[in-house]
């Protein structure tokens, strides 16, 4: 008989937004069956983490997902809930209030910079390297930084099953983005963070540190974001272009309501500068990356069936919420478009 080691994984209790917290379990194999319910909760101390006062500081984690560990062997990746010692879920288990639907679908774009010493890679010490341009999607030594932790990064993805679908350079030097591809809000919220998960922990074999705030660098740079693509059934299959255009404009009704939870110091990158829509403005247009949504040109070439672009959410923004919000929001849409009908 042999031990496995089950590195259980939880969101904490900091904000605005939260940190990936972690630790080991070891298990016999004889009592583990390959799946995550045969997992057994587990405990942790809450005041350490923002989740519990000292005299009281137990918290419980509740095992929900499981992946192989890519850089462990006899190894498992466990997301887990944070759960109140009876039972309930914490405050901070965003993911317990995420209503989910495998209806939908979510292609989450995650951009970050690598930085070394608070600087991004491939900055000189001081001062500034190239303006933009040369960077996105570049190769050759000066235009790109960072390759082989992000490449070291896909490929630990694809081996723990996580359905990342791209990776590319970013406009500015020492920016990345990997994509992800998951089925109802909790699957890929959950896979978004265990990727996130991933990287920082790569991110400390090479002493770097990755930085996924909205602004990395001031000044005339891009910004990073999390661009949220998504869909239902009836966008996919039924589609046109009245459906589609009246979702963008539900989306615009409740503008205020997605910024609130599309991660913290937003504004600093929403701007209407650099590939956004300000902050203060909500629009959507066909391959208008200007926008807040962006309608893909495949979408009206495809007799208007396919999928949306929300471009606001930042780097940093919570994928759970971010999922939850989008869900009720077209779910909404779409309700009274069967009402007015």
């Amino acid at each position: 008989m042999s031990a496995l080691k089950f590195e259980y994984i939880w969101l904490d209790g900091y904000t605005p937004e939260p940190n990936l917290r972690s630790k080991t379990k070891v298990i016999n194999e004889t009592k583990f069956d390959g799946t995550v319910d045969s997992l057994p909760e587990w405990s942790f101390d809450g005041s350490s983490t923002k989740q519990a006062q000292g005299n009281s500081s137990d918290c419980l984690l509740k095992p929900v997902r499981i992946v192989k560990d890519p850089a462990r062997q006899n190894a498992y990746l466990v997301m887990c809930e944070v759960l109140n010692p009876d039972g309930s879920p914490h405050a901070s288990n965003k993911r317990a209030t995420t209503k989910d639907d495998p209806d939908f679908w979510f292609g989450f774009e995650q951009e970050y910079v690598i930085t070394y010493n608070n600087t991004p890679l491939g900055f000189p010490e001081e001062g500034y390297p190239r303006p933009q341009g040369p960077y996105y999607c570049a190769v050759g030594t000066g235009n790109v930084a960072g390759r082989d932790i992000v490449e070291e990064h896909l490929d630990q993805c694809l081996e723990a099953g996580l359905n990342v679908t791209g990776i590319n350079a970013e406009v500015m030097l020492g920016q990345w983005e990997y994509q992800l591809f998951g089925k109802g809000a909790k699957r890929a919220a959950d896979d978004l963070w265990l990727t996130r998960y991933l990287l920082y922990r790569i991110a400390e074999k090479y002493n770097v540190t990755i930085d996924i705030s909205p602004k990395p660098v001031k000044g005339d740079w891009n910004g990073s974001g999390m661009h949220c693509n998504f869909s239902n059934k009836v966008m996919r299959e039924v589609g046109g272009k009245g459906l589609m255009e009246h979702i963008c404009k539900e989306f615009g009704k409740v503008h205020l309501e997605h910024i609130n939870v599309y991660g913290s110091d937003n504004d600093q990158r929403l701007t209407g500068l650099h590939e956004t829509q300000s902050i203060e403005t909500f629009s959507f247009g066909v391959s208008d990356r200007g926008a807040s949504i962006r309608i893909p040109v495949t979408v009206p070439k495809d007799d208007w069936k396919g999928y949306l672009e929300d471009r606001r959410p930042a780097s940093n923004a919570d994928p759970y919420r971010v999922a939850a919000r989008v869900v009720k929001t077209v779910n909404n849409a779409t309700k009274l478009l069967e009402v007015l009908n």
